[in-house]
C-alpha cells in the first residue's frame, strides 16, 4: 500500500491498513515521515475518551479529522475539518467518541503537564 512515499485511496479509508504503534494511553500513532526535532507527519488514533496533553505549538500544525470527532479547548471538530494551529498555540486534544486524525507539523509540540 505505501509505494515511494504513496497511500493510495488514503481519504477513501486506505489508512486503516497502517501499523499503529502506541503513543499516549489511549493514543496510537502511525508515523509517515519526519525528523525528532523537525518537519513531520503522522496518523493519530484516539480511543473514546482518550486525551493528549496540554501542548503549546513550536510551528504550524495542519490537522486533517479522518474519522470520529477530536476536541479541544475551542471546539468539537468531526470527521472533514481541517485545522491549523499557528506557533504559540496551547491546548489539550481528546475525543469523546474516538477519531483518527491526520497531524502535519514544522515543529515538534512543548508538552506542558
Amino acid at each position: 500500500m505505501l509505494e515511494q512515499g504513496l497511500i493510495r485511496d488514503f481519504i477513501g479509508g486506505a489508512w486503516r491498513d497502517l501499523p499503529f504503534a502506541p503513543f499516549h494511553p489511549g493514543v496510537t500513532r502511525h508515523i509517515l515521515y519526519g525528523e525528532p526535532e523537525g518537519a513531520a507527519a503522522a496518523l493519530l488514533r484516539y480511543e473514546a475518551g482518550a486525551r493528549v496533553p496540554r501542548h503549546e505549538h513550536t510551528g504550524f500544525e495542519h490537522i486533517l479529522v479522518l474519522d470520529g470527532a477530536q476536541c479541544d479547548e475551542n471546539g468539537h471538530y468531526p470527521a472533514g475539518t481541517f485545522a491549523i494551529n499557528a506557533p504559540g498555540t496551547v491546548h489539550q486534544v481528546w475525543s469523546d467518541e474516538g477519531c483518527v486524525a491526520l497531524l502535519i507539523w514544522e515543529r515538534p509540540v512543548r508538552i506542558l503537564i
